[in-house]
């Protein structure tokens, strides 16, 4: 960019503002560096704040905190890229700053710059085909989530004190929960999107990220321009014991800490276990009006909730963004493409079937969790994937991810996710939902709540595996029985009684190897390959172990490694016709 160009930006931004300076940097200049911002930044520039009163006038309250925000906010000055090249180059700087960055500025904190999303903000993978795929500090093999990945990466990689996103159906909470943060989506409407680009607007929110609980309760607070309240004391707990069973993660790791932290705070009482599926299906009675129109009668009321939020975002996506994709023509990522086309082919037919349904869930769950109450389940149902994962799998994974994201969107509800441990050495999360309106509520909840979640993560971690006779005896009918499952192909009930088995006795590999054997047929290769290492871990022989985890990285697309897998299985067994093949199957894809 020549000098002059960046000196008008600058000086632009800095009389637009009023503020006291302003410095820019291309990532292209910064990536010289070596990406020592995990790829999260695509452009740095400083916002700084007014001066602060003197004494003794207390100090803004977000002095001395740094921020950077998603390239889908306006600054006044600059082209806000909203994660496309094509539409950075067919778009004229901003006018305006948007609404949520200029109060979070006057209140203290310096936006350091902007941040990369997933194109046009329409993914919850976190990758870019134009501008590359921010590295999850929490885990550097799998994908940060999206869209907001900039934003979460930049809080996980302590680049700075918070930073800003934006959520429709989950683009906060995935990249959160992926990062091993905190990650915040306010009810629908509480913070302004004005100087938004905007995705679909039944469903936008402005949203934040923080590693502190402190910091996130701050900022949202400054966010939803809320007066003071005195702090109230949650009367119930509901556990989605459904949303829990579709996630992959076992129930004991994902939300054992975070029950003991309730009963440790509040006591056994305030829990209370509730089928969300089935509270959905009897109070929204229009989603089997959607079920007749989509010809779908196999779909769950929240697989049918999530198709409701899919559509109305394909229909004001297009309402948004026709013209301009019309027009230009960009450059897309094949998933993108894909879901672009389904958008420009959707019609206004359903439209107020989908409002209806919006309407009824929204007061549905504002019933659910009157009287002070909130909502838990997990965030997402499974660990992020890893880093290349073929797009069927990736598919099959965001289809699971939105039955849960969801129940937020639909019913305009706030949602909280926090980090609750590891399962694998990579970040698992539970998310705390409280009714629309309820955000200061929620976010003084959290804070309660969080230290003593982490210490109960630290004492789970900590305990060492002790395996008694009973134990062992125990462990083998759980097995039995997830045989048994298996056999009558219910894999999901399998998966379960393989998990009690391995949490009974985590020794045994062939707990590990069935359970992998259920995960394949879930398309789950992940978790298959990650069980079938710890059988082998166990049992450097298991040729069982070898085909498996071989089998879920030629899935994946791991083939290379999936090669070395069936040629082990060869050296044990070497008249094994499924390795053969496979290894005839992968010499064509990797050798042509």
């Amino acid at each position: 960019m020549p000098n002059d160009k960046i000196l008008a930006r600058s000086l632009g931004v800095l009389f637009g503002l009023g503020l006291a300076g302003i410095f820019i940097l291309r990532r292209n200049l910064f990536r010289l560096t070596g990406r020592k911002d995990n790829g999260a930044f695509i452009e740095y520039f400083e916002l700084l704040p007014p001066p602060p009163p003197p004494p003794p006038s207390a100090p803004h309250p977000l002095s001395g905190l740094t921020f950077a925000i998603k390239d889908i906010f306006d600054i006044e000055g600059f082209v806000t890229g909203f994660g496309n090249p094509d539409w950075a180059s067919t778009h004229e700087p901003a006018t305006r700053t948007a609404a949520a960055v200029k109060v979070l500025v006057e209140a203290g904190a310096t936006c350091i710059g902007k941040l990369i999303m997933d194109e046009l903000a329409y993914s919850i993978i976190g990758d870019n085909k134009h501008y590359g795929t921010p590295v999850n500090p929490a885990a550097p093999n799998r994908i940060p989530g999206g869209s907001s990945s900039g934003s979460g990466v930049a809080v996980a990689a302590d680049l700075v004190d918070f930073s800003l996103g934006t959520d429709t159906a989950g683009s906060v909470r995935v990249p959160a929960a992926f990062c091993g943060i905190l990650g915040f989506r306010p009810s629908h409407g509480a913070v302004s999107t004005v100087g938004v680009t905007p995705m679909a607007q039944s469903l936008d929110t402005v949203g934040c990220f923080a590693r502190d609980p402190a910091i996130l309760r701050q900022v949202g607070h400054i966010l939803l321009q809320l007066p003071y309240m005195d702090v109230r004391q949650p009367r119930r707990f509901f556990i989605a014991d459904d949303c829990f069973k579709i996630s992959l993660i076992p129930t004991e790791l994902s939300l054992g800490t975070v029950v003991k932290s309730i009963q440790k705070l509040l006591g056994r009482q305030v829990l209370q276990h509730i089928n969300l599926g089935d509270y959905v299906a009897r109070t929204v009675p229009s989603l089997k009006e959607l079920q007749k129109e989509i010809s779908d009668s196999n779909l769950g009321s929240l697989a049918l909730l999530r198709t409701a939020m899919q559509i109305l975002q394909r229909w004001e996506f297009k309402l948004n963004h026709e013209e301009w994709l019309t027009t230009v023509k960009p450059d897309l990522a094949p998933a993108l493409a894909a879901r672009t086309k389904l958008a420009l082919e959707t019609s206004s037919n359903l439209v107020p079937l989908l409002q209806k349904i919006k309407d009824e869930t929204r007061y549905a769950i504002s019933e659910l969790l009157k009287n002070d109450s909130l909502l838990v389940m997990p965030t997402v149902p499974d660990i992020p994937p890893k880093l290349n994962t073929k797009a069927e799998a990736l598919e099959v994974f965001r289809n699971k991810t939105l039955d849960l994201i969801c129940v937020a969107g639909m019913s305009s509800c706030c949602q909280v996710t926090m980090p609750a441990g590891n399962h694998d050495g990579v970040p698992m999360a539970v998310s705390l939902l409280a009714r629309q309106g309820s955000d200061r509520f929620l976010l003084d909840t959290v804070l309660a709540i969080y230290s003593t979640v982490q210490e109960e993560d630290k004492v789970a971690a900590d305990q060492p595996s002790i395996v008694s006779d009973g134990n062992s005896a125990a462990a083998e009918l759980a097995k039995e029985k997830g045989n048994a499952a298996f056999k009558e192909k219910d894999y999901k009930k399998a998966v379960g009684f393989y998990t009690d088995a391995i949490r009974l006795n985590g020794n045994n590999a062939t707990y590990y190897n069935n359970r992998a054997m259920a995960y394949l047929q879930l398309c789950s290769f992940s978790e298959a390959e990650s069980d079938c290492t710890k059988a082998l871990n166990l049992d450097k022989r298991s040729v069982k172990a070898y085909l498996r985890r071989g089998t879920a990285r030629e899935f994946l697309g791991y083939y290379k490694e999936a090669d070395e897998d069936f040629r082990q299985a060869l050296i044990f067994e070497p008249t094994n016709k499924t390795a053969s093949e496979a290894l005839s199957r992968l010499k064509k894809l990797l050798y042509g």
